[in-house]
């Protein structure tokens, strides 16, 4: 009797162990690609993800996601995690400025291609950068909030996180813009480190107590731009306050309907996620891409924005 289960239990191992092949086989036919998104709490992050997991089903790819919930060592580990799982490619979205080519350096050296959306490390650029033209965009920003304010007016700007690809490109653009309309005047200028709501409120809020004549609030991000126009809306100011955003999140894109906020710039998303997938495959079997796959974006005011809110680009 126990010869005979020791027997059965040596067929089911033998079973088990000849059937691991076929089983590895069988994941290794199916493409997996890694998402390292900053923070999924974000309505811009949460778009290119569900774009890039719409696009791998119609495409028949595995995509595993990991959230870093905005800090960069936490998206350290995601990443080697994912080097460890034998991705193909990883599509990363860095966390912040704070070590973000250590993610890159470390999944080349594994002979895993990177594609960066939206910021790029610039000590350790991936295979290929998809963004908006942050500096473009913001340039024309600047000549619609010159235009609207009538050439004239006090400026108050709350920053996302310094360091990182979208901050110092819209700044470049913005500023430009400022430097041809001299009629506005730079009063105010903070950085967040999130670019959250609730930091937009809390910085305008400072903001207004120093410079109660501030007229043009420039959040670099709709989340910054909301918690402005809210610190604005309970300041019980004199005067109107001009307040523009960027990104063209679904609230961001709400506020403009409402003329809460002035304008924004729409960034293309959807299709910004649709790019990365393909292009993290594109890399995956040996191709070759630009560094930089630069989108436009779209300057977002009431008279345009319902459509984007129906269905975002």
């Amino acid at each position: 009797m126990f010869k005979t289960k020791l027997l059965a239990s040596a067929f089911v191992a033998a079973f088990a162990i000849a059937a691991l092949p076929l089983v590895g086989s069988a994941r290794a036919a199916e493409p997996t690609v890694g998402l390292a998104v900053a923070n999924l709490q974000a309505d811009f992050f949460n778009q290119i993800k569900q774009s890039v997991e719409a696009e791998a089903a119609t495409k028949g790819v595995k995509v595993i996601v990991v959230d870093a919930h905005g800090d960069s060592a936490t998206q350290v580990n995601q990443i080697q995690d994912l080097i460890t799982r034998g991705v193909k490619a990883i599509i990363y979205i860095p966390a912040g400025a704070t070590a973000a080519g250590v993610p890159v350096r470390a999944a080349q050296a594994a002979h895993i291609p990177v594609v960066a959306v939206d910021r790029n490390a610039p000590d350790a650029p991936a295979d290929t950068f998809i963004a908006t033209d942050s500096v473009a965009a913001a340039h024309t920003l600047g000549d619609y909030v010159c235009k609207i304010a009538g050439g004239k007016g006090t400026l108050a700007i709350i920053q996302g996180q310094l360091g990182t690809t979208p901050e110092v490109d819209r700044n470049k653009g913005f500023e430009a813009a400022m430097a041809s309309c001299p009629g506005i005047k730079q009063v105010a200028k903070q950085a967040s480190q999130e670019w959250s709501q609730n930091e937009g409120f809390t910085i305008a809020q400072d903001m207004l107590q120093r410079h109660p004549d501030i007229t043009i609030f420039f959040g670099r991000a709709d989340a910054l731009a909301l918690g402005a126009a809210q610190a604005t809306k309970v300041a019980n100011l004199d005067h109107p306050v001009l307040v523009v955003g960027f990104d063209g999140d679904k609230a961001g894109l709400k506020a403009v309907q409402s003329g809460t906020l002035a304008a924004t710039m729409t960034q293309k998303t959807q299709a910004m996620g649709r790019l990365a997938l393909d292009s993290a495959l594109d890399l995956a079997a040996g191709k070759t891409l630009p560094k930089e796959q630069l989108q436009t974006a779209v300057l977002t005011t009431k008279d345009n924005v319902t459509p984007y809110i129906a269905q975002h680009p």
